[in-house]
């Protein structure tokens, strides 16, 4: 008989928001990797169906709205009668504002805590049931190195990342002895994505700024965080809850 190995994911199912692009695509080809039924989530139907295509016959996709919270009892009832209990599941879906905090206003604030928090929060809610039933469930939420640093021009977000850190501790205590769910976050550093290559290839200085502070002098793939999340989803990391994992190659400690 094989021992499985302690990194594999076979027979678990993931939901990931936000999984069409960037880190939310990376995250759901790492965990199909490791042996995962995987749900790609988002808005945008062409950009999971192609998302689907590029993960292969371990993918299947899901349009939805995190901010469509009266929608959540309905949504995970249909995904239970289709696949089976969620038992991973990964809130990556999310938006920035880059602005001054003076002239952040209270909607453009609400917006950006509604879908990084209160969305997530409520799908969240919402699986409970179905993450308890295997007794393993995994909770993973995509914070960032501004939930860590002082990072300007990124208040709302900041605020926002920084209530998730709040409900990763939270949930990790209440969710733990009773109901076998881990709940974790990690937190990218400057990942080589569209939307930073575009930002940073029109700003050489704040690019070269970001270099120069982080240890391993380099940007992150998107990979890097998909093996992470992949990681703390696999009974390799069946010890670890409650915890926010920098993956940023050492920004975030360096000078």
């Amino acid at each position: 008989m094989t021992t499985p190995s302690v990194y594999s994911l076979a027979g678990r199912t993931a939901l990931v928001t936000g999984g069409g692009t960037g880190i939310g695509l990376a995250i759901a080809k790492c965990l199909a990797a490791s042996g995962a039924e995987v749900i790609v989530a988002g808005r945008r139907k062409r950009e999971l169906n192609q998302a689907v295509k590029e993960i292969g016959g371990a993918a299947t996709a899901l349009v939805m709205d995190v901010n469509d919270t009266a929608a959540m009892p309905e949504l995970v009832k249909g995904l239970r009668t289709k696949h089976g209990p969620i038992d991973i599941l990964i809130n990556n879906a999310g938006i920035s504002l880059k602005k001054p905090f003076v002239d952040t206003t209270g909607p453009e604030l609400h917006s950006i805590l509604q879908t990084n928090v209160i969305g997530a929060l409520a799908l969240t809610r919402a699986l409970h049931p179905q993450l308890r039933v295997s007794g393993h469930g995994s909770v993973v939420f995509i914070s960032s190195m501004a939930a860590l640093m002082g990072v300007p021009w990124v208040s709302a977000y900041s605020v926002a990342k920084s209530a998730i850190t709040g409900a990763v501790r939270t949930l990790a205590v209440e969710w733990g002895a009773d109901d076998g769910i881990r709940v974790n976050a990690v937190a990218p550093g400057w990942i080589d994505t569209a939307m930073s290559q575009q930002a940073l290839n029109n700003d050489p200085a704040r690019k070269g700024k970001i270099i120069s502070r982080t240890a391993l002098g380099r940007l992150g793939e998107t990979e890097d965080i998909g093996w992470a999340v992949a990681y703390l989803c696999s009974p390799a990391a069946k010890f670890i809850t409650g915890t926010v994992m920098p993956v940023d190659g050492g920004a975030s400690m360096g000078f």
